[in-house]
């Protein structure tokens, strides 16, 4: 059934798909049998698939990734379709329309998408609102927080505290963005010292409230083993609770989309099939280099349960669709869900 909506969605530009997709879901749902029967198709509900990581209780390890979900609108529909957690954003203080359009590609050929959406969302005041109004039993829920795009980098740890205050009580943890390509100067952060200053202020303000919350911090998969190396020792050094290994990729190398067209594209983060060594191979350095003393959630080119396994295998406590969602489809959720009670 998929396969024939998908080649109906990719006649739609990307950004057009995935709103029309959302609001034909809206639609269906206010009908009362849908959502159940969405839910016995796709869900797997099973206790062995339940995992318990960071003091919160998944029920399953397949969650969905950033960026899809940026303004907290479709978690109703996101949760039927099987995810065991649901992460929203980047949410950034201030509202902001992103970047000019067109700024979302697919790379039919590689199985791949180059975004350069530049942290589009209504602001954490708008997310907060809906988010007040969720009441899923079960339903994790992430909060990946970043800066506004005309907020200096010296200034930048006052929209991560902003975030991070404003949602405190309506998501269950935090992902620190300081990875994406598409908002300029914030792969800067990356660096030791203003990423230790940004991530110790959280955690100064986390340790004073009665139930604080797992902070995480997503890296891009362009770090080389030295910028790796750093990174584990700001996680053990400021005690947060992991990393999400990994965000696209500013690479164009092996790609079977002909050059012209890719470079008629220009920049942005390259996600799916050709990211899912790069990330498997960061998951892994992380995790040994590391001793597997936190908590890793594994993303980046999977789009089959032997590649959810190979994270899962390479150290990963849990992982993260998003590309891999769009071209298979919500039986990826149940086929991986599958292969692990195997």
């Amino acid at each position: 059934m998929y396969k024939l909506l998908k080649y109906l969605l990719f006649k739609l530009q990307p950004e057009d798909a995935h709103n029309f997709t959302f609001k034909c879901l809206h639609i269906l749902f206010k009908i009362p049998f849908v959502k159940l029967f969405t839910k016995n198709l796709y869900a797997v509900s099973n206790p062995s698939l339940v995992k318990n990581v960071m003091g919160l209780t998944f029920q399953n390890p397949v969650g969905l990734a950033a960026g899809f979900d940026k303004d907290a609108k479709h978690i109703e529909q996101l949760h039927a379709l099987g995810f065991g957690f649901i992460e929203i954003g980047t949410v950034t203080p201030k509202s902001q329309p992103g970047n000019d359009k067109p700024r979302l590609f697919r790379l039919i050929e590689d199985e791949a998408i180059i975004n350069r959406m530049g942290f589009n969302n209504e602001g954490a005041d708008a997310a907060v609102e809906r988010l007040q109004k969720i009441n899923i039993p079960g339903l994790i829920i992430g909060g990946n927080i970043g800066k506004n795009k005309i907020t200096p980098n010296e200034e930048a740890v006052n929209d991560y505290v902003y975030c991070f205050n404003a949602l405190f009580d309506v998501v269950h943890y935090f992902v620190v963005n300081v990875s994406s390509p598409n908002t300029p100067g914030l792969r800067s952060l990356q660096e030791k010292e203003p990423l230790k200053h940004i991530l110790n202020s959280l955690q100064n303000i986390n340790n004073k409230k009665s139930n604080p919350k797992p902070i995480l911090l997503k890296i891009a998969p362009d770090l080389n083993e030295q910028e790796l190396d750093d990174i584990v020792e700001i996680v053990l050094e400021t005690k947060i609770a992991g990393v999400i290994a990994t965000n696209t990729t500013i690479s164009r190398a092996h790609l079977k989309t002909a050059k012209q067209i890719v470079e008629s594209i220009g920049a942005g983060g390259l996600s799916g099939k050709p990211v899912t060594e790069k990330s498997t191979h960061v998951i892994k350095y992380l995790s040994q280099k590391s001793n597997k003393q936190f908590v890793i959630i594994g993303v980046g080119g999977i789009h089959s349960e032997n590649d959810a396994l190979e994270k899962i295998n390479a150290g990963a406590d849990l992982v993260q669709l998003y590309t891999g969602f769009i071209y298979e489809g919500p039986s990826l959720i149940k086929r991986i869900c599958k292969t692990l009670l195997r």
